[in-house]
């Protein structure tokens, strides 16, 4: 199906063009005007995409660039993106959206997904395809007048159904939809799906990597979302496609197959021969001191006192919780604010304790692992406090290294990562070290400080665990011993065995939990809630074998998918 868009294709003339229709043109005009022509002729029937030189921090795999033309040229922008896991669904996603944009086809775009992806696509439409959105919670006005003023909108799809939104939402009309973790669409009677038929949509893209969970009834109803009428009624579809005595197996394949064809692309790991090497994890636990633990046990006994304190909210004990398991210093800081905000005698008292500690044994494990080592290594630290220090710590144990922070400048970032390629064996960075640049260079990384969303620890790994690295990759975590991510660590690592997982597959494992599951926030409830060892291990070995659980049920789909849909769909 091709898209009529010879009225909706919007083309700016270049100062040659203006030039040229003008009359006032010098021959360098006349030539740039006529390569302005031809490069028009040649993109209009989308044989390339306008926006690939607009992309930053974008790896533009081939095989994304062809889905994004297969979808817009064959497609007639109304797809289900199903690539095998991290193959990047969602930057095919955001060149489409960018195409239509660039190409003034599309003035307003909704892009629903889980609750916990809302930042990291607001985050990733912005930093790599420029495209500014906003969220419901930056909302200031009514919901009525949010969802009617603004054309750009991220927002999880519990919100958009939510009664206080579900008729504002679908009163109007998008250019584009986007539905990230599409398979939560696979039951018509569920408020998710009628939320997407009821939106009025031009354009929409559907996202998952796991289009059939249970039975075929589930494609039958994602596809009547994309194009209604495509597999007609439910009871036809049953009759014509899905065997009798199982509704996981399809009656007549290769017809199916033909049909889905029209609606999806699934690029898979073994047609694209993605080969990753092999990636290698291990945790170091360390023994505080004692003046260290005396710290961490007096910080958690004041959280549990205060837990239902007004103003100590979640974000401020994680906080708390977070920078004590970073460094003295770091958690001095927010102790300070913590002082501005309430009178608590303990406050005072955690204050002294934090500046009697001069000297952590995390960070002298971590100087004693960088001594051993000659490979690139980049460490991660969350907090600002933390750096400084081991950058001391690294300058006094005659350690070469280069520093790459969120505030320093895009010359002195660029100068630390050439530094790192070309004399350093250490980078210490924060979350945003390395983002958008190859630095495959680089096999080892360092969790000094461990982030409790596993999503921000594999988007970590991703930076040098990805097409383009040739070596093994080596992963160190670092954590406190009987510290709150010592016990993260023993659920990701231990139980679930993360590091081993495909890049994107631990998202969809704590999508299979529940729609709303919040990993970071359940392990901090679990935390305050139980004060003795034996019923913390309890709670978490509960959580270990939900989440396992989880893990089997995905592993379970993806067979499925696989013997469905095989290798078929590729762009």
């Amino acid at each position: 199906m091709m898209i009529a868009h010879s009225e909706s294709f919007q083309f700016k003339p270049s100062p040659a063009l203006q030039a040229l229709k003008a009359h006032q043109f010098t021959s360098l005009d006349a030539y740039r005007a006529r390569l302005d022509l031809f490069n028009l002729s040649v993109l209009a029937d989308y044989d390339q995409l306008v926006c690939l030189p607009a992309l930053t921090n974008v790896d533009k795999h081939w095989y994304q660039i062809e889905t994004a033309k297969k979808v817009i040229k064959q497609m007639g922008g109304r797809a289900l993106l199903a690539d095998e896991v991290g193959l990047g669904k969602t930057i095919e996603a955001g060149m489409i959206c960018k195409e239509y944009l660039a190409r003034g086809m599309i003035r307003s775009c909704l892009i629903l997904t889980p609750a916990s992806l809302v930042s990291q696509w607001q985050l990733e439409l912005a930093d790599k395809f420029g495209i500014s959105t906003i969220t419901t919670d930056e909302r200031e006005v009514s919901a009525e007048e949010f969802w009617q003023s603004h054309d750009r909108i991220v927002a999880s799809i519990n919100t958009a159904k939510h009664t206080r939104h579900f008729a504002h939402v679908t009163a109007r009309e998008w250019d584009l939809l986007v539905v990230d973790e599409a398979h939560h669409l696979k039951n018509r009677k569920t408020l998710n799906w009628k939320l997407i038929n009821a939106i009025k949509k031009r354009f929409i893209l559907m996202l998952t990597a796991t289009p059939v969970q249970n039975n075929l009834v589930e494609l039958f109803n994602l596809l009547t979302l994309l194009k209604p009428g495509l597999l007609k009624t439910e009871a036809q579809f049953k009759k014509e496609y899905v065997h009798s005595r199982n509704t996981r197996i399809p009656k007549n394949p290769e017809k199916l197959r033909q049909l889905m064809r029209e609606v999806m692309v699934r690029n898979t790991r073994s047609l694209l021969d993605v080969k990753l090497p092999k990636r290698f994890a291990s945790t170091i636990t360390v023994q505080p001191t004692e003046a260290e633990q005396d710290l961490y046990q007096a910080l958690n006994a004041y959280l549990r006192r205060h837990q239902t304190e007004k103003g100590i909210d979640k974000l401020t004990r994680n906080m708390l919780l977070m920078r004590a398991g970073s460094s003295p210093k770091a958690l001095a800081d927010s102790l300070k604010n913590l002082e501005e905000r309430f009178h608590h005698e303990e406050i005072r008292f955690l204050l002294k304790r934090t500046a009697s500690i001069k000297q952590f044994e995390k960070a002298k494990q971590l100087v004693e692992l960088l001594k051993k080592s000659t490979q690139k290594t980049l460490v991660f630290i969350n907090h600002r406090k933390t750096q400084s220090y081991l950058a001391s710590c690294l300058s006094k144990a005659d350690i070469p290294f280069a520093e790459f922070r969120g505030d320093m400048s895009l010359k002195k970032k660029d100068e630390a990562i050439d530094a790192f390629r070309e004399s350093v064996s250490v980078l210490l960075a924060s979350d945003t070290g390395g983002e958008g640049r190859n630095i495959q260079f680089a096999n080892v990384i360092v969790n000094y400080d461990l982030p409790w969303n596993p999503m921000k620890i594999e988007q970590r790994i991703g930076r040098i665990h990805r097409i383009g690295q040739t070596q093994d990759v080596f992963i160190f975590n670092f954590c406190i011993a009987d510290s709150i991510e010592e016990y993260i660590l023993r659920i990701l690592h231990d139980k679930i065995n993360m590091f081993e997982l495909v890049v994107g597959e631990i998202e969809t494992i704590l999508g299979n939990v529940d729609d709303d599951f919040d990993f970071s926030e359940v392990v901090m409830d679990i935390w305050l809630k139980n004060q003795s060892k034996q019923s913390l291990e309890t709670a978490f070995d509960t959580l270990a074998d939900e989440l396992i659980s989880a893990k089997e049920s995905y592993q379970a789909t993806r067979e499925l998918d696989e013997q469905i849909f095989g290798e078929e769909f590729e762009a």
